[in-house]
């Protein structure tokens, strides 16, 4: 759990880090990049002794170094193919993001039992569950994005991780069982709205 909230962190530094580049800054000292994180200093400066990221006390991180050190932590210097199960509005929705591209993502196909969405206009190509092994080894895909029904997620995520995916960015309400060596990250978009209701005093 700790490193998975560590690297939560790190892309939070990321985003900081992009936005004071924006800004022309080539420099950051810890302290700024903990203030844009919402962490300390000296958090900021484990996290990166961690990952064996090293700056200077009195000069700081330069910028660049600092983001392509992280770029190489999370493979963005290299282009990462993912696949969508389940191709119905969110998954329609999530195959024309921009933003994947632009950030080295590469959603090569989408999956669906529906025959009828088989031969859709969609951004990316969309092929029956049947060829989900055969696009999984062709493209070396190891992430995943669950969209399908709750009903469906379970068995959609044993076929997943039956076929070699170690990553699933899970929007179906449910918990998924899967191995230890298999990382699910659950985004369950009516608990987040119902916490920020709460944080914001809507149901308090």
């Amino acid at each position: 759990m700790s490193t998975f909230i560590q690297t939560k962190r790190l892309l939070k530094y990321r985003m900081g880090l992009i936005r004071l580049k924006q800004m022309g800054l080539e420099k950051v000292f810890s302290y700024t990049l903990g203030k844009e994180a919402g962490v300390s200093a000296e958090l900021v400066r484990k996290d990166f002794s961690n990952f064996g990221i090293k700056g200077n006390r009195r000069g700081g991180y330069d910028i660049d170094d600092l983001l392509n050190s992280l770029e190489k932590i999370f493979g963005k210097d290299r282009v990462q193919n993912v696949v969508i199960m389940g191709m119905g509005n969110m998954g329609k929705a999530l195959s024309q993001y921009r933003g994947f591209p632009d950030n080295k993502m590469n959603i090569v196909a989408g999956f669906d039992i529906d025959p009828a969405k088989i031969n859709k206009k969609f951004q990316i190509p969309i092929y029956p569950v049947e060829n989900l092994k055969e696009i999984v080894d062709a493209f070396h895909v190891s992430v995943a994005i669950l969209a399908v029904p709750e009903i469906a997620a379970q068995e959609s995520s044993d076929l997943l991780v039956r076929y070699g995916i170690k990553g699933i960015l899970n929007l179906a309400p449910v918990l998924l069982k899967v191995p230890d060596d298999v990382v699910v990250n659950n985004v369950n978009l009516m608990v987040e709205l119902e916490r920020l209701m709460y944080h914001s005093g809507v149901l308090k």
